[in-house]
């Protein structure tokens, strides 16, 4: 057994028999549950920091729904902020990539991702133990933020299943943007160079169907906005909860619930393993 300390947290690194692939497994299995662990101890000393990211959504929720509400208009009619609140869902699964890139910097600037390094521990588990950490805070985010939307009206009115299914496209959105946070985090060197990220991220969510429908937008942005994977998981969420939906028609649109799959095993696919791989080329 190997422990690792680092500053905050001790994490005990436990290094199974790693003759074969199923040890191998439970190797990578043991390391990640660790990182895991070590993150998740932060957010317990540290819950402002989840209300903190909360914050954004929570006021354009009110600044939306209240100040502007009466004056957005849901083709084919609906209220606005029943239309609203799964856009708002979204848009914090999505905007939480921020949060675990600005993580891995602060560890790697802090040289707790070189610890991590020299300990005999599975390659990929920085990645998959931040994964998990950031999958379960997403979880509590989106259950706080669902209270809050009850408080003010919101009703899902699907069936449980179909609500829980919501639910469940949201987190799988969440969870394939973690890949490219962690990514992103072993890629740029500073937390100042992260926070330069925000100028990417915001038109991310907001070329999208969040706030408004994209057939309420000039032809190519409405396009743009169709085709943005948060705009299928939106719409997808829309359906489930039975909420107004707006489709424009697109084959996208009448897709949703499908890309709303689709999307985000592509980027899984694509980002985890770059980001296992960035990690492993790190010079040491």
């Amino acid at each position: 057994m190997s422990t690792l300390h680092t500053g905050t947290v001790d994490v005990d690194l436990d290094v199974p028999d790693a003759s074969g692939g199923i040890g191998r497994l439970r190797w990578a299995v043991a390391d990640g549950l660790n990182v895991a662990r070590r993150s998740l101890t932060h957010y317990q000393r540290q819950p402002v920091s989840i209300l903190w990211q909360l914050g954004f959504p929570i006021v354009s929720v009110l600044l939306y729904g209240f100040v502007f509400g009466r004056a957005m208009a849901v083709p084919g009619g609906g209220d606005y902020r029943e239309f609203l609140m799964p856009g708002m869902f979204a848009s914090t699964m999505a905007f939480g990539f921020m949060g675990t890139t600005m993580a891995m910097v602060n560890d790697a600037s802090k040289g707790v991702v070189d610890r991590f390094r020299s300990m005999p521990m599975a390659p990929s588990a920085v990645a998959t133990g931040r994964g998990l950490a950031d999958l379960v805070i997403a979880a509590a985010e989106l259950a706080i933020l669902a209270v809050t939307a009850l408080l003010i009206g919101w009703r899902a009115d699907g069936t449980p299943g179909e609500t829980l299914a919501a639910f469940g496209l949201l987190l799988l959105l969440r969870f394939s943007l973690i890949w490219v946070g962690v990514w992103l985090g072993l890629l740029i060197p500073t937390p100042e160079a992260a926070g330069g990220l925000y100028a990417v991220a915001f038109p991310l969510t907001m070329i999208s169907s969040i706030f408004v429908a994209p057939s309420l937008m000039p032809g190519w942005l409405g396009t743009v906005a169709a085709w943005n994977p948060v705009s299928s998981t939106v719409t997808a969420a829309r359906e489930l909860f039975g909420n107004p939906v707006a489709s424009g028609g697109t084959w996208v649109e009448e897709n949703a619930l499908l890309m709303a799959v689709v999307w985000p095993v592509l980027v899984t696919a694509l980002f985890l393993p770059l980001a296992v791989r960035r990690f492993q080329r790190l010079s040491r």
